[in-house]
């Protein structure tokens, strides 16, 4: 095949393609790879791949194994970003020769829309599995602390030493302690009282705790949709939620001195939420631009004792998960470093 058919098929492919050197450097990009970077070929060749995404999921120097091996190598679940918007692809990499030198040809399909939809639908009902599993160890860890408290109660009334009650003190404050953590798994058991309420007064709230402990060095902007509508809701479980997740962030910002979180909403139509369509949501987005989640926790970030913080419980998210589960929403995340973005979807009832 002669190099002006090679380039006249890359040029007709509908798959971005790229063609780089062993240094990643590139050389070639179709018209496709054009749309999907938002530039022209001219602004794309000549530079190396790194310069045209923000982030990678995976790292960027495995692409050039298959000039050492001579294979092709897929990964089917690699997001880049591009221009702050994260893109879900599978990038297969194959060694070519091109123009009389041996090269990587790039090829990256978008992963799409029924791909991701099946990813949060599997990630949702492995949530929802972990949720139980963690509650049955409560239940089953709540009743013999009730008979270590109890006992200890009895021990302390009939031990001859004052001074022993120290020691029991000691075992009753444990029980205490253990019985209250196991409460914080459970989370709320029953559902609250729905009302009509704007969720920028409660999101007001927020910010306002949230600056109180946080002080001056964290910057809270607010990005409000007005013409997002009252809704119903519990006014307290939407505003202990949405403490956790904002209160979260500023902890991780609390040693950065440039620190921002950005609280935004929307008014969203025909959003879907865990595959069932909603007419009409609310979107709030939390944003801030500390240090990202880390690639391996991001997919179990709301399991119950999960946490990216150094000291955290990992409790914080998942009672957040919780209290928006029992308002038919649905939380997601896309993080990277400096860029952190959960995103909490609220169906909204257009009939009340």
């Amino acid at each position: 095949m002669t190099e002006t058919m090679t380039d006249t098929i890359l040029d007709n492919m509908v798959t971005a393609t790229l063609i780089l050197d062993e240094a990643l450097g590139v050389h070639y990009a179709n018209p496709a790879a054009e749309l999907m970077f938002s530039q022209s070929a001219k602004r794309i060749v000549g530079h190396p791949l790194s310069h045209l995404i923000q982030h990678a999921s995976l790292d960027l120097a495995l692409l050039s194994q298959p000039l050492q091996s001579g294979q092709s190598i897929t990964d089917s679940d690699v997001t880049f970003v591009v221009d702050g918007k994260p893109l879900m692809l599978e990038v297969t990499v194959s060694p070519m020769s091109w123009h009389k030198q041996l090269m990587l040809l790039v090829e990256m399909r978008k992963i799409d829309h029924q791909r991701r939809l099946s990813q949060e639908l599997n990630q949702h009902a492995q949530q929802q599995a972990a949720k139980l599993l963690v509650r049955g160890l409560a239940h089953e860890i709540k009743n013999p602390l009730g008979g270590l408290r109890g006992a200890a109660q009895l021990l302390e009334k009939t031990l001859p030493d004052p001074s022993l009650k120290e020691y029991t003190q000691i075992i009753i404050e444990q029980a205490d302690r253990l019985r209250s953590l196991v409460d914080r798994l459970l989370g709320p058991q029953r559902p609250g009282k729905k009302t009509q309420e704007n969720v920028h007064l409660v999101l007001e709230k927020v910010r306002q705790l949230v600056e109180l402990e946080s002080g001056t060095e964290l910057a809270l902007e607010r990005d409000y949709d007005p013409s997002l509508p009252a809704f119903l809701m519990d006014s307290e479980q939407i505003e202990q939620a949405m403490l956790n997740i904002v209160g979260n962030a500023a902890q991780i910002l609390a040693t950065q001195h440039d620190g921002r979180i950005t609280i935004r909403t929307r008014t969203v139509h025909q959003a879907n939420i865990h595959g069932q369509r909603c007419k009409l949501a609310a979107r709030i987005e939390i944003i801030d631009n500390g240090p990202g989640i880390a690639q391996e926790l991001q997919d179990t970030l709301f399991y119950p004792m999960v946490s990216g913080r150094e000291g955290g419980t990992g409790l914080g998210l998942s009672i957040a998960q919780n209290l928006i589960d029992q308002h038919q929403g649905k939380i997601d995340v896309e993080s990277w470093p400096g860029h952190t973005c959960f995103t909490v979807y609220l169906p909204i009832n257009s009939t009340t």
